[in-house]
């Protein structure tokens, strides 16, 4: 009996892990509250802005709403870059193989401005490439969105970050697998500094390359986990969209 259980737990052992990793985690680093969602290439993961009135959809209950129709729905969501007061994007925006935006590569003020900055790119795999970068060789991308600053470049820490840093905001961000095969989408569920932010991505979840969205505003849906992302309106959206 005994020989058949510990058959039974080895068998069940690998579903189990890969049902953990389609799902959203909660967790800890450093004494810091994290909630991360895994992606992995080949999934149905899209990037949303505006509905099909043209309207920008700026939360999920309102994407739900559109997949609903559909048979449809996210699995998870969060905010994915930069947005004006109207909701459009502050850099490169590409939806379903269509530009809405260009590519800003110039430094300026705020978080966005804090280069390198860098975009996030769904295509065959996924990367998270540095702005100028993209722009001198952009990569086939069917869904692309651009913010700043980047938070780990080729598994380095973005040069203007301080382990001293009196900077703690509540963040959200994407970082990649050196194979591009999988994306975690991270929110600190307390406020932390951009250094922590970025470590955690590097050295919790093994990012090599990662891309700060924004802070203070960040929301997160995750179905699994009851958690509804509710606040005021946001602009570009990332979700994981599951159903028939």
């Amino acid at each position: 009996m005994r020989r058949l259980l510990c058959a039974l737990i080895l068998i069940a052992a690998p579903l189990m892990a890969r049902a953990a990793t389609a799902g959203c985690v909660q967790t800890s680093f450093e004494d810091t509250p994290f909630t991360y969602c895994t992606a992995t290439a080949g999934s149905d993961l899209r990037l949303f802005l505006n509905g099909a009135d043209g309207r920008p959809y700026g939360g999920f209950d309102e994407i739900n709403a559109a997949l609903a129709q559909t048979g449809r729905h996210l699995a998870f969501a969060m905010n994915a870059g930069m947005f004006q007061p109207d909701q459009t994007p502050v850099g490169l925006y590409i939806e379903d193989g269509r530009l809405a935006h260009r590519i800003v590569t110039r430094n300026g003020p705020g978080n966005f401005g804090m280069l390198p900055n860098g975009v996030f790119c769904i295509g065959a795999r996924f990367s998270v490439v540095e702005s100028r970068s993209f722009a001198a060789n952009p990569p086939d991308c069917r869904y692309a969105s651009q913010s700043g600053p980047m938070l780990v470049i080729k598994g380095q820490l973005h040069p203007q970050f301080r382990a001293n840093s009196t900077s703690y905001k509540i963040r959200n961000g994407v970082g990649v697998s050196a194979d591009g095969k999988t994306a975690w989408f991270a929110i600190s569920d307390a406020a932390v500094t951009f250094d922590r932010f970025a470590r955690f991505f590097r050295d919790s979840l093994g990012a090599r390359d990662a891309l700060f969205f924004d802070g203070s505003i960040s929301r997160l849906y995750a179905a699994d986990l009851g958690r509804s992302g509710s606040g005021f309106a946001v602009g570009p959206i990332v979700g994981l969209v599951e159903g028939n």
